[in-house]
């Protein structure tokens, strides 16, 4: 693709959030196999955390987790038991593992609606309930919850997604309130289009529905209702999860920040 995936001059990844020292800290992310869960495994890992690396993918985990040094946990979120043995002694949780599913309302099949808000809602509320604990009794923890610019909008054809990333939004932001006394932030990082492994089969799927290529689908379809023309960045993403670990967020907490390149201001 053209502008549409250039990486903007001068970026360069989680640099752009140099001085966050996590040394002794512990990260849990969900969908760390690839994505922008890899690329927030990486970026807590580089600075100095040691993360616990939750994928359905046993490979893509054990792969992460060896670039970090972290530990792989091979689980399927849409199973409430296996979460339950996930590590509660977490001081950074990341929930940010899903899935798409793309229907009319009238057509959505119930059972897909329901794997959607099973792994993207009841997942991170388990998970809530099982890390809080060690995070009030330390004083300090950092909630970043992985929605979408669909956690804030609705799209024709997605009830489920937007649906689930609705109701990520509000569970993130009781956590905020009831964190608050202990030291623990909740928020939101709201992306739009992000160059990922979903998206790009959705580029795919579009290309071939509208009868584009790649670069119309992305530019036209996708990201219409966006200023800036161009997919996201994992890495991006993980920046700003990292700087809401850092030293200066403490109050920033209950808020969702809409990394969308604008389609929210329009």
């Amino acid at each position: 693709m053209t502008s549409a995936s250039a990486i903007p001059p001068g970026f360069h990844g989680t640099a752009a959030a140099a001085g966050i020292d996590l040394a002794g800290r512990t990260a849990l992310v969900t969908g760390a196999g690839s994505g922008i869960g890899r690329a927030c495994a990486l970026a807590l890992a580089g600075a100095g955390a040691h993360v616990h690396v939750v994928d359905v993918d046993a490979a893509a985990a054990a792969s992460v987790a060896a670039s970090t040094g972290g530990r792989a946990h091979v689980v399927d979120l849409a199973q409430a038991a296996p979460v339950g043995e996930l590590p509660a002694e977490v001081d950074i949780l990341v929930n940010n593992a899903g899935l798409q599913h793309v229907a009319p309302l009238t057509d959505f099949p119930p059972d897909r609606f329901e794997l959607l808000q099973r792994v993207m809602v009841h997942a991170p509320f388990l998970l809530l309930r099982r890390t809080l604990p060690y995070m009030y009794a330390r004083g300090w923890g950092r909630v970043v919850n992985i929605s979408s610019v669909h956690g804030l909008r609705a799209s024709a054809y997605k009830a489920g997604y937007v649906t689930a990333k609705h109701a990520l939004e509000g569970l993130s932001k009781v956590a905020a309130v009831e964190g608050a006394p202990h030291g623990v932030t909740s928020n939101c990082v709201s992306p739009g289009y992000v160059r990922t492994p979903l998206v790009e089969r959705q580029i795919a799927a579009q290309a071939a529905a509208h009868g584009l290529d790649a670069d119309r689908v992305v530019s036209e379809v996708m990201l219409g209702r966006s200023a800036v023309k161009r997919l996201i960045e994992p890495e991006e993403v993980a920046a700003v999860v990292l700087w809401l670990c850092g030293p200066h967020t403490g109050h920033l907490t209950g808020s969702s920040l809409p990394l969308d390149g604008g389609w929210t201001a329009t």
